[in-house]
């Protein structure tokens, strides 16, 4: 359906399978890439240990460390993705391990990922303009800018081309991601009797619906993190500690962020963020968070965390249970007129103000959906798109959804997938407590069954590849 957004389910990061692995894997911008043991170089039936049994940046040729099918990965590459490995492990407060062993993790990593970008390079798998926007956006506002325009001036005038650099970064990131969850939700499959038998387990039991209220204060990095100084790091731990203190003397976001903030013996450069974010329940958890704020005292607050975004602080202020989750949903018909490279957004503009002059004199929706909408999903069965809740539509489409009273139909509106005019014909308030506790095991148990359906999508891709470590 063009205008709903899937809802899909999330995708481990499972390059936490090793001990240093999600430090390596931000240091190489890839997602889930390593093998999933930790104490051993390379896996005993991996081709790389079949063909270099112990590897080290000194002893290749020609600048090349390894062959993958037609690829080389050179030394420069290896030598930059250990030592930004390095900072990144020490910048988490953890040790690095042997170096030799850390080489070996991240050419292991750096293998995977390029047998990964050959898929998604024959395949064309491209990731949404708006997830690398969002991305880069949130990349701006950690950083303490208004827009793109202004992260862009500062990475160029930093190093000309920076900007494009971390784009492209971005680019390979994300379809990376789309290509993981589309092997690892293949090779996972849930049975409505799996979902029952976990329900009915002592650990399907705990599925209350509980939801958290926290207060989640950010304090950024004063440089990029692959620059960090230590001194800087210990300056945002300062900062930290002083946000943790504040927050256990209220439960006001904006107090404690101004009370840091105006503090003349602080002078942090980078503005803190974050502020009170509602009840929400431990699934909408990140899931490094769960645990902790699952068992958390109402009115603790958090150790400072570090991440490659910042230090972060929470508080929890609140939890509540419910027996009973009801939830309001809308029924909902539409026209979609698609902007692309065959029709500009001015002619797509003007087909649809064109449509609605046609209702306004009392056409039917339904024909002139069926006609012209460009939601070939919706558009012949009148525009119709059944019951909607909050969440299940781009922000463009909900906002006008909830604001339309019944009955009425909208004026155009523009969302990322073009010009729309919807008609809310009905709305209820639906109880969806059994199918949010379903949905719950469901990730519950894809979580468990994932890392090893990734692993076993990466070994193969291994053993049906041609990799080569050159050395001496």
């Amino acid at each position: 359906m063009m205008t709903l957004t899937s809802k899909l389910t999330r995708i481990p990061n499972l390059a936490t399978h090793t001990k240093y692995a999600l430090s390596l894997a931000i240091s190489i911008g890839m997602l889930g890439s390593f093998s999933a043991h930790a104490e051993t170089q390379v896996d005993n039936n991996s081709s790389l240990q079949n063909t270099q049994p112990s590897v080290t940046i000194n002893n290749s040729n020609d600048g090349i460390i390894a062959l993958v099918n037609d690829t080389p990965i050179l030394k420069s590459q290896l030598t930059s993705a250990v030592q930004q490995a390095q900072q990144n492990i020490r910048a988490s407060g953890a040790t690095p391990p042997p170096l030799a062993q850390l080489q070996n993790e991240v050419l292991n990593g750096l293998i995977l990922r390029e047998l990964q970008l050959d898929i998604i390079r024959r395949a064309g798998i491209r990731p949404s303009a708006n997830a690398v926007n969002q991305r880069l956006q949130a990349l701006a506002q950690s950083q303490g800018f208004n827009s793109l325009a202004e992260l862009q001036q500062r990475l160029d005038a930093q190093q000309p081309g920076r900007y494009a650099q971390i784009r492209q970064q971005i680019i390979e990131e994300e379809s990376l991601r789309a290509l993981q969850q589309r092997q690892v939700m293949s090779r996972v499959h849930i049975t409505d009797q799996d979902i029952d038998a976990y329900l009915a387990s002592p650990e399907g039991k705990k599925l209350e619906q509980s939801e958290y209220r926290t207060i989640h204060i950010r304090i950024p990095y004063i440089d990029d993190y692959s620059r960090i100084s230590d001194q800087q790091k210990a300056q945002a731990l300062q900062v930290a500690q002083q946000v943790r203190t504040a927050l256990q003397n209220t439960d006001d976001a904006q107090q404690a962020i101004e009370a840091v903030s105006n503090d003349p013996n602080i002078n942090y450069p980078v503005p803190l963020q974050g502020g009170d974010m509602g009840y929400h329940p431990a699934a909408g958890l990140p899931t490094e968070l769960a645990s902790t704020i699952a068992n958390l005292p109402i009115g603790s607050v958090t150790e400072p965390q570090m991440t490659p975004q910042g230090i972060d602080i929470i508080k929890l202020t609140d939890k509540r249970n419910s027996d009973e989750l009801v939830i309001p949903q809308w029924h909902v018909r539409h026209i979609l007129i698609k902007t692309d490279e065959r029709q500009n957004d001015a002619l797509a503009q003007q087909k649809i103000n064109d449509i609605y002059n046609q209702l306004n004199q009392g056409s039917d929706f339904a024909s002139l959906a069926s006609t012209y909408s460009d939601d070939t999903g919706s558009a012949g069965r009148g525009g119709d798109l059944d019951w909607i809740s909050a969440g299940d539509t781009v922000p463009a489409f909900e906002e006008v959804m909830q604001k339309t009273p019944v009955g009425e139909i909208s004026a155009p509106f523009k969302s990322q997938f073009g010009w729309h005019i919807l008609q809310v014909t009905d709305s209820r308030k639906k109880d969806v407590s059994e199918q949010y506790r379903r949905n719950l095991a469901r990730e519950a148990l894809f979580q468990r069954l994932a890392p090893q359906a990734q692993e076993d999508w990466l070994q193969e891709l291994k053993a049906n590849a041609y990799i080569k470590i050159i050395g001496q």
